[in-house]
């Protein structure tokens, strides 16, 4: 959805659309770097806004967005939103303390609740809950309401679903929303402080025509290659992903170019979306910047590890999950796209000039620069995103085809604003139930029965938590997910013998891979709307193409010479990483080909079977032998030789 386009929005609504959400992106670039609001009030706020362009953006429904009385439901959402939120914003500001009741913040009222505040809160509840329908389907809400229900009925539930002694309508309400815990707790925080800015970020590359370069550079390796306009989705997902460090954001960007390309090359739609939302995803993996877990690493993994120990020990994975992916949507589209696939290239756009692929690929290179020197040189991600936008913006005005004009300016905070509509609405759900389950405890419960079993394998412990941060990934941000999980399971996984960097990568892969895995899948759901397909359908389809990479934790977790890493914590030698990282493509590859049911020619249900077969025996070490010196794993070679009769009997067969 854009400005110019959005459902509903008439000429007058449209600038106050744009109006509103300049004053969104200010706020967020002003109060991040230099905060003068008190943190709730900052959410608070930047909620509120994003509540409003929601109702005003996006109708209750297709069907009655020209209906007159709809807008004016609409409108009164809007007034209800500015009440409800506005009010949580003036309770907890201290600029505005003489309206604070009894002369006391919200926050230092907690237990004292007025009965008019709980209808407040309940109101807020409820509008989020419809905002995240119009905005995100109802998966989400449905989940909210689900843990609010949890949270009241907690004494008359069976023992295998975590009961607890039950809360008041009051206390949950006060929990979810009016507190810190809740809609105003760190869900919100990460889209403020985090990710927004690099949704901007991305607004203004996009304005100055470099994300352009991106997949310029990207088409200009992939044309004519069968699945052309998948690959260059992949790579260009990949290239501004490792710049942005988010995979909503990334996607939102990216796959607002490259997912129309995919769908006129012959894609389907949930398919075109669902390889944007798994490549978006990669991003947050890809160094330099990946997400805001790896920041957490620098604070939890014992021992300590610097910045560039994680971006080292980070690389080689990420380089083989965006190689699985481009070798899963080769064998897609040579199965069931075919020559389609190439007649319908992003090169529609024209072949750009060299002056044009210079200069843009100037912007871009340079705002990458500063980003990575500030990180380098320990700035926080919201400063260095900041000063990258300056750089756009400074690069950017040097040539006359790439200046930002004024109108360009708000035009690009609108769009920035309107693209982060569907996050606000998500961050605001997930609030509410992280709010339930910091309340209730089950958020520590469930790790905790994990324990036990964990310290008996190292196989199950591993298995285990790939499940714990799939679950809490439906409803936890990502960077949650690791940190709870590495709080808690990361000592089990060091008692087990597990490289300490590796255990908390391994926990942070999969709490990533929540992204694209449904029901709950924010990628996905961007990639949906963008591709104009059906959310479950898109999140389905970017599991399927992100499947590959589900491999790769256990892989470095079995092999930490794929993080450069010794058994013993230390750096690998080159003939090591190299071994590792030789038999893991080779595993990618066949699982790839098993997925896809393609490697030369189609394959047979037998041939697929053997692929798999292949590759697990390749992904799994065990034991090994000593021949003329030289120690060769027995699975490895097993893998090898498999893989290889797979691929000899393809060749023969293929046409």
């Amino acid at each position: 959805m854009t400005v110019n386009d959005a459902p509903s929005v008439r000429l007058a609504e449209r600038l106050v659309v744009i109006v509103l959400g300049s004053v969104m992106c200010l706020l967020t670039l002003i109060e991040v770097n230099y905060p003068h609001l008190a943190p709730p009030a900052q959410l608070s706020l930047f909620a509120l806004l994003g509540l409003v362009l929601c109702f005003l953006t996006v109708p209750a429904h297709k069907k009655l967005q020209h209906k007159n009385w709809a807008r004016m439901l609409d409108f009164g959402l809007v007034g209800l939103t500015t009440m409800c939120f506005g009010y949580v914003f003036t309770q907890n500001e201290p600029l505005l303390g003489n309206l604070w009741i009894g002369g006391q913040s919200l926050g230092n009222r907690a237990g004292s609740e007025s009965n008019a505040e709980t209808v407040i809160g309940l109101l807020g509840l409820i509008l989020i809950l419809e905002a995240a329908r119009r905005s995100l389907g109802w998966a989400l809400p449905i989940l909210a309401s689900v843990f609010l229900a949890y949270g009241y009925l907690g004494p008359y539930l069976p023992v295998w679903l975590f009961p607890h002694r039950g809360y008041s309508v009051e206390r949950l309400v006060a929990q979810a929303f009016l507190h810190s815990q809740g809609v105003f707790g760190i869900a919100m925080n990460v889209m403020f402080t985090y990710v927004f800015l690099f949704v901007v970020f991305g607004a203004f590359l996009q304005a100055t025509g470099a994300t352009r370069f991106i997949i310029d550079f990207a088409d200009s390796i992939f044309r004519g290659s069968p699945g052309g306009p998948a690959k260059v989705a992949v790579v260009s997902c990949g290239m501004m992903g490792s710049l942005s460090g988010s995979a909503v954001a990334t996607c939102a960007v990216v796959g607002t170019l490259t997912i129309p390309s995919m769908r006129a090359a012959g894609f389907r739609s949930k398919v075109a979306g669902g390889i944007a939302a798994a490549a978006s995803s990669g991003g947050a993996l890809m160094p330099p910047v990946m997400g805001a877990g790896a920041y957490m690493m620098l604070e939890i993994v014992q021992p300590s590890v610097t910045y560039l120990e994680v971006i080292r020990a980070a690389l080689l994975p990420a380089i083989l999950y965006y190689s699985s992916l481009l070798f899963i949507v080769h064998f897609t589209a040579r199965r069931l796209v075919g020559d389609m696939a190439t007649e319908g290239q992003v090169a529609e756009a024209g072949t750009p000039s060299t002056f044009r692929v210079q200069w843009e690929g100037m912007i871009f290179g340079g705002a990458l620069v500063v980003l990575i020197a500030l990180l380098l040189f320990g700035n926080t991600p919201f400063r260095a995103v900041t000063m990258a936008l300056v750089t756009v913006v400074i690069l950017g005005m040097l040539n006359e085809r790439t200046r930002i004009k004024a109108p360009d300016f708000f035009r690009a905070f609108g769009q920035a604003a309107v693209d982060m509509l569907p996050l606000v609405a998500a961050a605001a759900c997930v609030g509410v139930v992280i709010g339930v389950v910091t309340l209730t405890g089950v958020g520590t419960r469930l790790p905790a029965t994990i324990i036990p079993l964990a310290e008996q394998s190292l196989l199950l412990a591993l298995v285990l938590i790939m499940a714990s941060s799939i679950v809490l990934g439906m409803g936890l941000p990502s960077a949650v997910v690791y940190l709870l999980l590495a709080t808690l399971l990361g000592p089990v996984l060091g008692n087990l013998g597990v490289v300490p960097l590796a255990a908390h990568l391994f926990i942070f892969y999969f709490g990533m891979m929540s992204m694209v895995t449904p029901p709950v899948a924010l990628a996905a759901y961007v990639a949906a709307s963008i591709a104009g397909a059906d959310i479950m359908q898109t999140g389905w389809q970017a599991f399927r193409f992100a499947l590959v990479g589900f491999t790769l934790p256990y892989i470095f977790v079995f092999r930490p010479e794929l993080l450069m890493l010794s058994g013993d914590g230390s750096t690998a030698s080159i003939g090591a990483i190299v071994y590792a990282t030789t038999i893991a493509a080779l595993g990618v590859l066949g699982f790839a080909a098993g997925l896809a049911g393609f490697l030369f020619n189609n394959l047979s249900p037998v041939a697929r079977g053997s692929s798999i077969a292949a590759a697990a025996l390749l992904l799994v070490p065990g034991q090994g032998i000593e021949l003329y010196g030289t120690r060769i794993l027995v699975l490895d070679l097993a893998g090898i030789v498999l893989l290889g009769a797979v691929a000899v009997t393809s060749w023969k067969l293929r046409g």
